[in-house]
């Protein structure tokens, strides 16, 4: 049954309010579905006497976080820089605005339009949003029912996801070596293996693992064996099968790290385990401790005998005794005075060390542990380290940018060769990124270098926070505007700093392409 939505009467007389709408479903409300949410905002607009001149869209998008809802970040743009040329938002409802866990991050952006004088109207709310004692309690307890309503889909999906790994069915994933993917419909007939990457399209297919490939499977048969008989450590394993030009299911050479998720999956012994580790409501992920893991036993056909699975994991306890993490500190100081330096290969080749991903784990990245065991990197090591660092972010800045453009409606590509997007066909970028300096008399400084065979039409340079570790903003310039420029200071004069931006959206709306419908 449709909702019955009470619209207010237009007063008679009133002025024509030029109107913009905001537009978002998730992938998990169809019933909210643009179009509905369309006609609903449309028959208001009519009603009011607004024009609607602009339209904001996040189509399939978590009402959970900012992040990612590209459209309402344009119209947080556009309202705070005095673009918009409207006066009034229209949103379906309090839940269209977002589902945001912390109401108060909900209310922030609402405030955030409020004080660039754009005010929020909720057309299929029952309270008129005016600011009024009645209104903004109604509206808050709306925004704490829009965030207890994500809690509860979440529950529910965790708990029918939990249902069906209890069922025998597999959820996500890759298969591991020696295994497969088998795709079976409602009634448990097999269809056919997928391949890697491939989802099943059919809602109400399942999948379930089945042995894979014979000479894999005798690779996870022999890793077992040869482990119980021979006591060999995971990284002398590891060694081993590189020699033999053996490869894991990645397609890359054995690391310790992967001999021993291998040793320990008990997948293998046709076992489903899931909910290890988790990541609910768009946070961090963590760990689970071992009473909250889902487990059905017998669920997979096996490849591995459940005696020697059982006594490699009696092996694994005696040679590898979980550390705390002072005895991981001191067991790396004992390979730093044995060595002289560190690394991540020294490291890894330590038998008395865990591997270094463990490290990296427990405490956030290698040089915040050299920092705990007093080691410092060789000077050209720090800068080798650090230009590593920032490679990273730049390309992650650049591949952000390229799924933004094409998220609407534009065209960009990179040319590794040239090191320049080309954005709708139509312009050039080029995308560089300066470490935090510093002055002589202490002030922050980032180098500016757009010496160039082929200059782009528009040059960005990525500004890195004081450590190098957090960007602090962009500057999105046309490249004449700054030839010549070497250092960039905290203060350019208004003339400079007018190209600096907290993001890059000022590019992602310059390819953004308009509809038909859209251009008057």
């Amino acid at each position: 049954m449709d909702e019955v939505v009470t619209i207010p009467k237009a007063p008679s007389g009133r002025r024509v309010v030029r109107a913009a709408q905001y537009l978002r479903m998730s992938k998990d409300h169809q019933t909210h579905s643009i179009d509905n949410q369309k006609d609903a905002i449309r028959d208001y607009a009519d009603v009011m006497g607004y024009e609607i001149v602009a339209t904001y869209e996040d189509a399939g998008r978590s009402g959970l976080n900012l992040g990612g809802r590209l459209g309402l970040q344009r119209l947080l743009a556009d309202v705070e820089s005095g673009r918009a040329d409207f006066e009034t938002i229209v949103v379906y409802d309090v839940s269209r605005w977002g589902r945001f866990q912390n109401i108060d991050e909900s209310a922030s952006y609402e405030y955030r339009c409020h004080m660039a004088g754009v005010r929020i109207e909720f057309c299929a709310e029952q309270f008129m949003n005016d600011g009024s004692v009645g209104s903004d309690v109604l509206k808050a307890i709306k925004r704490s029912m829009a965030a207890e309503h994500s809690r509860m889909l979440s529950q529910k999906v965790f708990i029918g996801q939990a249902r069906l790994i209890r069922m025998g069915f597999r959820q996500g994933g890759k298969p591991g070596l020696g295994l497969r993917r088998l795709l079976v419909d409602h009634s448990g007939r097999p269809k056919f293996i997928l391949s890697n990457r491939e989802q099943k399209s059919v809602h109400t297919d399942r999948v379930i693992l089945v042995p894979g490939p014979p000479d894999e499977i005798a690779t996870v048969q022999w890793i077992f064996s040869h482990f119980v008989k021979t006591h060999r450590t995971e990284l002398e394993i590891a060694r081993l099968l590189n020699r033999r030009g053996v490869m894991s299911d990645l397609g890359r050479p054995w690391k310790r790290e992967s001999v021993r998720r291998l040793l320990t999956n008990e997948t293998y012994i046709g076992n489903s385990v899931w909910n290890r580790r988790s990541c609910k409501l768009r946070g961090k992920g963590v760990d689970n401790p071992p009473d909250q893991w889902v487990r059905m036993e017998g669920a997979f056909e096996p490849i591995v005998d459940r005696k020697l699975f059982k006594r490699a994991q009696l092996i694994q306890k005696t040679l590898y005794l979980r550390m705390n993490n002072d005895e991981m500190l001191a067991a790396l100081k004992k390979v730093l005075a044995r060595r002289g330096a560190l690394s991540t290969a020294i490291i890894d080749a330590a038998p008395e060390c865990p591997a270094a991903s463990l490290y990296y784990t427990r405490f956030g990245s290698l040089l915040k542990l050299y920092e705990f065991i007093g080691y410092q990197l060789p000077r050209n090591c720090r800068i080798i380290a650090a230009k590593k660092r920032l490679k990273t972010v730049r390309l992650k800045a650049i591949d952000d940018l390229l799924v933004a453009i094409e998220r609407t409606s534009g065209q960009a590509t990179y040319d590794l060769r040239t090191g320049l997007l080309r954005i709708n066909d139509e312009f050039t970028v080029a995308i560089e990124i300066a470490r935090c300096g510093a002055s002589v008399f202490g002030y922050p400084l980032w180098s500016l270098d757009i010496k160039r065979r082929l200059l782009p039409d528009v040059f960005v340079l990525i500004r890195m926070s004081p450590g190098d570790l957090v960007i602090r903003d962009y500057l999105i310039a046309p490249t004449l505007e700054i030839v010549g420029k070497s250092k960039l200071r905290a203060n350019n004069g208004a003339q400079l700093d007018t190209y600096l931006f907290p993001t890059l959206s000022p590019l992602i709306m310059l390819a953004e392409r308009a509809g038909a419908e859209n251009i008057v």
